[in-house]
């Protein structure tokens, strides 16, 4: 059963993994027959492995980001939230849809992302 605190707890995990790239935080967060959708209509990072691999692949450096999220809706099945990601040099508002398993690891995940336009020259 998916709640606020499970979901909270994961994207604790979430961020702390984003901000170490360390590979078991990485696979704890995940299912070992997951599914990561990094646009949602792209086809899916397959696996445990895969997303740790595709992950360190094209990662950030620790400390890069700030997030700040809210839940949009919590149910059973699913959790979606509102995010905002900001780099130094830009920024992004997120939807995350996340599915957990009955253990609080994500057995599906789904990133739609925006950024936003650049501030105009002043």
């Amino acid at each position: 059963m998916t709640d606020l605190s499970r979901v909270t707890a994961w994207i604790d995990g979430y961020l702390q993994a984003w901000n170490s790239n360390d590979p078991a935080h990485i696979g704890a967060l995940f299912t070992e027959d997951a599914e990561y959708y990094t646009a949602p209509f792209r086809p899916p990072w397959r696996g445990r492995g895969r997303i740790v691999e595709s992950w360190l692949a094209d990662r950030d450096e620790p400390g890069e980001t700030v997030f700040d999220w809210r839940p949009v809706t919590v149910t059973d099945e699913v959790a979606i939230v509102q995010g905002t990601t900001a780099y130094p040099d830009r920024t992004y508002s997120n939807l995350w849809v996340i599915r957990l398993d009955a253990d609080g690891r994500c057995r599906e995940f789904t990133e739609w992302w925006m950024e936003h336009p650049a501030p105009a020259a002043g």
